[in-house]
């Protein structure tokens, strides 16, 4: 509950009374609820605040929530947002999923419909919080690095023609990419490139391959893995169930882009990442 608490909700409904009883409902679950009334005045409250998800009815009396959904997403591409309708067609259905809402509810619906359907986007924002801060945590690992190698070659290559890359170069060989050896890993798509070889991951494949990298140089236990992966607290032995076959799957992924053995089993404590060179 204590991570829950933390969350920050925006509610948009123009009915008084339904916004009144849904706030009360998520504010009794432990969520922090900041009302709308109609969609210009949910898009300048989203703007000014730090939402972690928004619950919107698609009747609104100026902009629809469909064009709310668009607004936010064109801005804020990792938003959260829930979709609530007593009109419900097949149109509007596919035209939510479209522009990106997490979920799409139809009323009647309880107020327990309301907290499943928002919790599960909210574990959506918390995998989210947990990507960007193994995204920092690496970028400044690869930032210290840099300086290290700027202040030993005075800026330059070894060979003494090209300047030293950039952090945002080394982050960034292909537009958002991260560079990790010889491997390109793709936030955005899940995926990682190897020559002219790529393969998609999972999302607890790619977070467990982040973590470990932005980890680098120590062995992670699988409670440590679970815990900031998965999200949960458990112990060591379910957590070693809990992580061995995702860690199987993406050593056979990686495997698969040309025998690249990069995840190291330190037996009875956990994993670590191998020693990476960079392309050639």
């Amino acid at each position: 509950m204590a991570e829950t608490q933390l969350m920050r909700l925006l509610l948009v409904d123009d009915d008084g009374v339904n916004r009144y009883t849904v706030s009360k409902a998520l504010q009794r679950a432990g969520y922090v609820v900041t009302e709308a009334g109609n969609g210009e005045s949910a898009l300048e409250r989203y703007a000014a605040g730090d939402f972690d998800l928004v619950l919107s009815e698609i009747e609104l009396p100026d902009i629809g929530g469909i064009e709310l959904l668009q607004g936010i997403k064109s801005q804020y591409s990792d938003a959260i947002v829930v979709l609530m309708t007593e009109e419900a067609s097949v149109e509007t259905a596919v035209q939510a999923l479209r522009f990106g809402a997490n979920d799409y509810l139809v009323k009647p619906c309880t107020s327990e419909d309301i907290r499943e359907s928002v919790e599960r986007g909210i574990e959506s924002a918390r995998s989210l919080r947990r990507r960007r801060r193994l995204l920092d945590t690496i970028e400044r690992t690869v930032t210290d690095l840099t300086r290290e190698v700027a202040e030993a070659d005075g800026g330059r290559a070894a060979d003494g023609s090209d300047p030293v890359p950039t952090p945002r170069e080394r982050l960034s060989p292909r537009g958002n990419a991260i560079s990790l050896g010889p491997l390109a890993v793709l936030p955005g798509k899940y995926q990682i490139v190897a020559g002219e070889k790529s393969v998609s991951l999972t999302p607890t494949e790619f977070d467990l391959l982040l973590y470990l990298a932005a980890h680098r140089g120590r062995v992670v236990s699988c409670h440590e893995l679970v815990r900031e992966v998965r999200g949960y607290i458990t112990d060591e032995t379910e957590a070693r169930e809990v992580i061995r076959p995702h860690v199987s799957n993406l050593r056979r992924k990686l495997k698969g882009l040309g025998d690249i053995e990069l995840i190291v089993n330190v037996r009875g404590i956990g994993y670590r990442l191998g020693e990476i060179s960079a392309p050639d």
